[in-house]
Order: C-alpha cells, then sequence, then structure tokens
C-alpha cells in the first residue's frame, strides 16, 4: 500500500475511535448503561422518557395520510430482505471456510436497542426495529461482499466508488500489474488474520463502554 495512503487510513481510524469514546462520554451523560449487549436505563430517566410518549390513538390520529398509505409497500419489503439474509449467509458459511476467511458475525451488524426507550411507543417501536434490520443487514452483507472482493479481485476502479467497504482503500491500485500477483497473496493472507483483529477491537470497545 502507498505510504502516504497508509498514513490517511491510520489518521482516519484514530478520528473514528475519538468519535466513539466522545459518543461514549455523551451516552454516560444521558445515563444510559450496557449490561450484556442490552441497554439500561436509571430508574428515573426511564420514567422521565415516559412522560413524553405519545399514545397510540394520538399517534395514529395525527399520522399523515401518505405515510399511512405507504406502509404496506415499505414493509412488503420484508420479504425480499429476509431472503437475501438466508442466501448470503448461507453463501458465507459455505464458502468463506474454503477460502479461509473468517465468517462475518451477525450479531455485530443487527443492533435492536431502541426498543428500551420509554418515549416510543409500540408502533414506533415496530417501525425502530424494522429500521434496524434493514440498516444491519446492509452492513452485514457489505462486510461479506467487501471480504469476498478482498479474496477474489482487490483492485481499485478508475473512477470513484461511493460509500466503499472498509477493504477497499487497501486494494491495488488500478493499472498496477507489476505487483498485482504479490499484493493478491498478502491481502488473502490479511483476511485469514481479520479473527485477531476482531476480538482486539471488541476488547477496546468493551473498555470505552466501561468508561
Amino acid at each position: 500500500m502507498n505510504p502516504k495512503i497508509k498514513e490517511l487510513l491510520e489518521r482516519i481510524r484514530q478520528i473514528q475511535d475519538e468519535i466513539e469514546q466522545e459518543m461514549a462520554r455523551r451516552r454516560a451523560e444521558l445515563h444510559t448503561d450496557f449490561e450484556n449487549r442490552r441497554v439500561r436505563f436509571e430508574r428515573e430517566v426511564l420514567e422521565q422518557q415516559r412522560r413524553f410518549k405519545m399514545g397510540l390513538f394520538k399517534y395514529l390520529r395525527q399520522a399523515r395520510f401518505r405515510n399511512v398509505i405507504s406502509a404496506p409497500i415499505i414493509y412488503s419489503v420484508l420479504v425480499p430482505m429476509l431472503l437475501l439474509d438466508l442466501f448470503v449467509t448461507i453463501y458465507q458459511y459455505i464458502c468463506f471456510p474454503l477460502y479461509g476467511i473468517p465468517r462475518v458475525r451477525r450479531r455485530d451488524y443487527f443492533v435492536f436497542d431502541r426498543a428500551y426507550l420509554g418515549y416510543l411507543n409500540i408502533i414506533e417501536k415496530i417501525n425502530c426495529a424494522y429500521c434496524s434490520y434493514g440498516n444491519g443487514l446492509i452492513s452485514y452483507i457489505k462486510e461479506i461482499v467487501g471480504r469476498t472482493e478482498q479474496y477474489w479481485c482487490p483492485i481499485k476502479h478508475a473512477r470513484r466508488v461511493m460509500q466503499a467497504h472498509p477493504y477497499y482503500d487497501g486494494f491495488v491500485d488500478y493499472g498496477d500489474a507489476e505487483t498485482y500477483r504479490d499484493e493478491l497473496d498478502r491481502l488473502r493472507a490479511e483476511l485469514a488474520k481479520l479473527d485477531e483483529d476482531e476480538k482486539e477491537n471488541e476488547t477496546k470497545d468493551e473498555d470505552n463502554d466501561q468508561k
């Protein structure tokens, strides 16, 4: 990898760590804690949140007509999402061991913690869970596809790629025929070490949450 790009990526990672530390500080201000991956609010905070909860009748009465008629269309997307989730999961469970790539852990990408918020009614909680599943699924699949691309074709495109997966910046430059074969072997070897890196990052996250 180009030394300058490597330096920039390291600076980005440092900034991301600082952002996570600041978010952890903000959670502490809101009296939010984590216990076995579950969110726990102090009782006084939860009671205060419930004061802002909108009842179902009022919520439905104030709902915009365009939101109501679009609801069946939004939720119809759940079927293809479930199928996509199933097939991608089967793919990685069969193929990743053959490639020597650690499997992606689903639980790291699906976060359903908004159900603990006292100011949301049941409809809002269902909507939040649906959005959480959709976004979690995209992130989960993006990680699987990113690892697959690094194994089979780790070459950057000639054009800029919007919202590229985290592995893309380490790919071989477009048109760099001289180093492609050697870099391919190196990048495949990096995938095999992902388990160690993920355990290290998980330890860091636990330390940040405790702070």
